[in-house]
């Protein structure tokens, strides 16, 4: 089964696993979606959705965040760590936000990865699910796996899988598949110990790196 092939059939099988895939972070709007994105990287979902609500609570956007003290937003975020990173970044965001798009996100890719803390991947997972705009594939650790195991990528660069994936799958499914090969990631397909015999992709998976 060729590379193609391969793509549509993860895509068909797990969308029936999940057929109403979404993110497990918790947010109301764009903005919200990109700062608890930023407070993801290096810490669990869950964590970040115990965090937001005060975050929220406390600057409920982005005009009151650029004008937040920055040590009281790393009180805040702190158990996310790299909290000082995270915090100085999202206060400057804001303030990008404000004064040079009009207090309203932007819709490109090239634009929202002007905001510090903003790489592609950030930026995909805003686009895709926030505002229906797909420039790109999410690539975080469970799709750098799974692209891997199941023979869509030969590569351990996220832009270089990115490019990979891309072609593979239908435009509008860029956001869904990324949610998918994470839910897939985090079930079935685990970092140490993948349950093969259970996976539904068992028969066209040609395990690379298990």
């Amino acid at each position: 089964m060729d590379k193609r092939n391969r793509a549509k059939a993860v895509l068909e099988r797990l969308r029936q696993v999940f057929p109403a895939p979404e993110s497990a972070l918790s947010w109301a709007d764009a903005w919200e979606l990109l700062v608890a994105t930023v407070l993801a990287a290096q810490c669990t979902d869950a964590r970040v959705n115990m965090v937001t609500p005060e975050l929220f609570r406390r600057w409920p956007d982005p005009l009151a965040l650029s004008q937040a003290d920055v040590a009281e937003v790393e009180a805040v975020v702190r158990s996310t760590g790299f909290f000082r990173t995270k915090a100085k970044n999202l206060v400057v965001a804001a303030g990008m936000v404000v004064h040079e798009f009009g207090g309203e996100l932007p819709r490109t890719m090239a634009e929202l990865t002007k905001l510090p803390g903003v790489a592609r991947k950030t930026a995909n997972i805003v686009l895709s699910n926030a505002m229906g705009v797909f420039e790109g594939i999410a690539v975080d650790t469970h799709v750098k796996r799974l692209s891997f195991r199941l023979g869509l990528t030969d590569s351990d660069n996220p832009i270089r899988i990115e490019k990979d994936l891309m072609p593979l799958f239908p435009r509008e499914a860029w956001g869904e598949i990324n949610h998918l090969l994470v839910l897939h990631g985090r079930g079935a397909c685990k970092a140490r110990k993948p349950n093969c015999p259970e996976c539904v992709l068992k028969d066209i998976c040609p395990k690379h790196g298990v």
